[in-house]
């Protein structure tokens, strides 16, 4: 039996392993900024396509319940006719500068205001209701004012309030190109423009105190003739035109009015007066020709009756007269007995009658007794 040794030869040791190549340090910061880059491409895409959203969603917009928009798209109106018009709810639009959304509030009173013809004044004067004191003579640089028929100064405003009918006539009516109406500016240009166009026609007196009413008329009927001249789209509501004489002279301008307001009520008492008695005499004049016509009628009346009867009688009168004459006779002694309260008579025989005119009265009952 063989033996085994006990101690092995060596194995034989492989080469060693060539050390990797060492990586370049360009490569590494190649790689790490790459790797940045695309980090920081996705966040900014991310964001791009965030921002691309909120600008689309900028878009939206709400119209209100009392208004209705136009959208004007590089300054023109989307659609045609009425449906430019949109409604109250949610729409959409691209957002500025593709898209512009004007609102039209159609379900509203609106106002302008006329301050062309007004002194300078201050908002705790005007909250107190008081004018400013007299400063002798007015600041064409602050003082507005208007010059009447009369050669007269006055100070005058006026507040208009109107409503929309057409709003799309309000809104491109006198439009230049690439714009759009300016139509409150346009219509405080016309209540401007009446204002002096009224005070022009119209003496400062009547503007001031006599026919109020009236100035504020014809400047109200100017501003009216001109929005349907324009076209502007809105109708006219109840509005206010104020005047008032120039502070430094107004005591003047009262004192004018009062003795005119004086002469005006002595002239009216004299002419209540002489109307007065001009009806009465007129009244009596008719009384007077009324009786005197009374009278002709009834002796008109009587004379004819009285013809009718001796008319009627002439044909017994003319078959025999005597008779006729007997009769007449004896009527009126009739008429005359019935009517008397004494009786006397004289026989034929008796040439003489002695009457006792100055006798007792006779008592009721010794006349009651007889």
């Amino acid at each position: 039996m063989s033996e085994i040794p006990t101690h092995l030869p060596p194995a034989p040791v492989p080469p060693p392993a060539e050390p990797p190549a060492p990586q370049s340090l360009d490569d590494a910061s190649s790689q790490a900024l790459s790797e940045a880059l695309g980090a920081s491409f996705r966040v900014l895409q991310f964001v791009m396509a965030g921002l691309v959203v909120l600008f689309l969603l900028s878009g939206m917009f709400i119209v209100k319940p009392n208004e209705v928009a136009v959208v004007l798209r590089f300054g023109r109106p989307i659609g045609a006719g009425t449906a430019q018009l949109l409604g109250p709810g949610w729409h959409f639009a691209f957002p500025y500068p593709l898209d512009e959304v004007v609102r039209i509030p159609v379900g509203q009173s609106l106002t302008v205001s006329s301050t062309t013809g007004w002194y300078a004044t201050s908002p705790e004067l005007e909250a107190l209701g008081r004018d400013p004191d007299p400063r002798g003579s007015l600041s064409p640089e602050a003082d507005g004012y208007l010059l009447t028929a009369d050669g007269n100064i006055i100070h005058a405003r006026a507040t208009v309030r109107y409503r929309i009918t057409d709003p799309l006539r309000y809104v491109f009516a006198i439009a230049h190109p690439g714009s759009l109406t300016n139509a409150p500016g346009v219509l405080t240009n016309i209540l401007n423009n009446s204002l002096i166009f009224a005070a022009g026609r119209t003496r400062a007196d009547t503007a001031i105190y006599k026919d109020k009413s009236g100035f504020r008329d014809l400047v109200l009927d100017r501003v009216r003739a001109k929005v349907e001249e324009l076209q502007l789209g809105l109708t006219l509501e109840p509005s206010e035109v104020e005047t008032k004489a120039p502070v430094d002279v107004r005591s003047a301008f009262e004192a004018v009015v009062a003795a005119e307001q004086a002469r005006s009520t002595a002239i009216s008492a004299a002419v209540g007066d002489r109307n007065e008695a001009l009806r009465k005499a007129g009244g009596e004049a008719q009384e007077i020709v009324n009786r005197g016509l009374s009278a002709s009628n009834r002796l008109v009346s009587s004379v004819r009756a009285d013809a009718a009867r001796f008319q009627d009688q002439l044909p017994y009168y003319r078959r025999d007269p005597q008779l006729f004459e007997q009769r007449l006779l004896l009527t009126a002694l009739q008429r005359v007995f019935t009517n008397a309260q004494d009786k006397f008579y004289q026989p034929e025989s008796v040439d003489e009658l002695r009457l006792g005119l100055s006798r007792e009265p006779i008592s009721k009952a010794a006349e009651e007794r007889r």
